[in-house]
């Protein structure tokens, strides 16, 4: 089993679908030799939002995939310490770097996004970050 902390905007595409990014989100989400790792923090990025606009089908999709995370980074603290590190040493957006942080905590070896590979995301060393963004394969 690959141990993979998703990206919100994986999450977002899948949830929003009708392109061949959301294809590519949503087998991703299905793959069956996947064991997925989240946060706190990507909940609190994706799930409000899309309850306050009324987005059913989004909700459901993001609770969906909450239910199935079998890896949580809880230690907000070291996460947080952590992530401000990566912020200093690759440049990283604030968000980037928590995400980062809080895969590493719980032992995830990838971390998938829908960034394109000119991202500064793309700069940290401290895990294999994969883009499923369409024009990066």
């Amino acid at each position: 089993m690959i141990r993979t902390f998703i990206d919100a905007g994986v999450l977002i595409i899948a949830a929003r679908g009708g392109s061949v990014g959301a294809e590519r989100a949503s087998n991703v989400l299905k793959d069956q030799n996947r064991e997925f790792a989240s946060s706190i923090f990507l909940k609190l990025e994706i799930l409000p939002k899309a309850i306050y606009n009324k987005r059913t089908a989004e909700v459901k999709l993001y609770e969906a995939y909450f239910n199935v995370v079998t890896y949580w980074a809880t230690d907000t603290e070291q996460i947080i310490e952590n992530a401000y590190k990566e912020c200093a040493q690759y440049g990283l957006g604030a968000m980037d770097a928590l995400h980062i942080s809080a895969a590493l905590s719980v032992g995830a070896v990838e971390f998938l996004t829908y960034e394109k590979p000119e991202k500064s995301i793309f700069r940290t060393k401290s895990i294999q970050i994969i883009s499923i963004f369409p024009e990066s394969n």
